[in-house]
C-alpha cells in the first residue's frame, strides 16, 4: 500500500464537498475546448485537508446524454483520460506554489458534447491535454 502508482487516480483526489463545489462555479476560471469544458480555481481550504494534488470532479449532463450507460462511460473515460495526462497540471502546480498553503486547486471537467458518437480514449487524451495546457495558474 505505500508504494503508489504514479497514474493512479486515489480516492481522495475526488471533489465531493457541496460547500467548495458551489464556490468553485460561483468564482471559477472558464477554459472550453471541442467537447470539454474545464472550470478551475484556487480555492481555501478552511477546514479541509489540503492536498498537493488538485480535486477533481467528473460531470456529464443528463441533457447532453440522456443515457445513463452512455454518462457512465463518457465519465469512465474522462476519468481514465485525466488520469494519464495528470502528471502536466502536478508539474505546473510544484513550480507555481509559492506560500499558498491552505489553497488547494478545484477543477470540474464537464463534457459539453453533442454529437450522436462519443468520443474514443485517444481523442478525450488530447482534449484534456490541450485544456489543461491552457490552464493558467494565478
Amino acid at each position: 500500500m505505500n508504494n503508489v502508482h504514479f497514474h493512479s487516480l486515489r480516492k481522495h483526489e475526488i471533489l465531493r464537498k457541496k460547500q467548495l463545489i458551489a464556490l468553485l462555479f460561483s468564482s471559477g476560471q472558464s477554459v472550453k475546448g471541442n467537447f470539454l469544458r474545464i472550470v478551475y480555481a484556487s480555492l481555501k481550504t478552511e477546514g479541509y485537508i489540503v492536498q498537493n494534488v488538485p480535486a477533481i470532479l467528473f460531470a456529464v449532463s443528463k441533457k447532453t446524454v440522456p443515457s445513463a450507460v452512455r454518462r457512465n462511460r463518457v465519465k469512465r473515460m474522462m476519468r481514465e483520460a485525466y488520469r494519464l495526462e495528470k502528471s502536466l497540471i502536478q508539474s505546473k502546480e510544484d513550480h507555481s506554489c509559492d506560500g499558498r498553503a491552505d489553497e488547494m486547486l478545484c477543477i470540474v471537467f464537464l463534457y459539453m458534447g453533442r454529437k450522436k458518437t462519443l468520443p474514443d480514449l485517444e481523442t478525450f487524451r488530447e482534449e484534456i491535454r490541450v485544456l489543461m495546457g491552457k490552464i493558467i495558474l494565478s
